[in-house]
């Protein structure tokens, strides 16, 4: 099952990968990106793939193994 990952400490808060997976990812009180869920199913792997790879501080990535 693909994986998504997050580097807290890369986030700045940006918060785009909300606005296009906010079923996926939010934004802490302290304005870092949480996970809401880490496993995602492969149909949801272009979309969420898609938002990871347009943060930007390459915070995000989606693992497809």
């Amino acid at each position: 099952m693909p994986v998504v990952h997050a580097d807290r400490a890369k986030c700045k808060g940006w918060a785009n990968c909300v606005a296009g997976a906010d079923d996926v990812f939010d934004i802490d009180d302290d304005g870092v990106v949480t996970l809401l869920r880490e496993s995602i199913a492969p149909d949801e792997v272009g979309r969420v793939g898609e938002v990871a790879r347009t943060c930007p501080e390459a915070a995000l990535a989606v693992d497809e193994a």
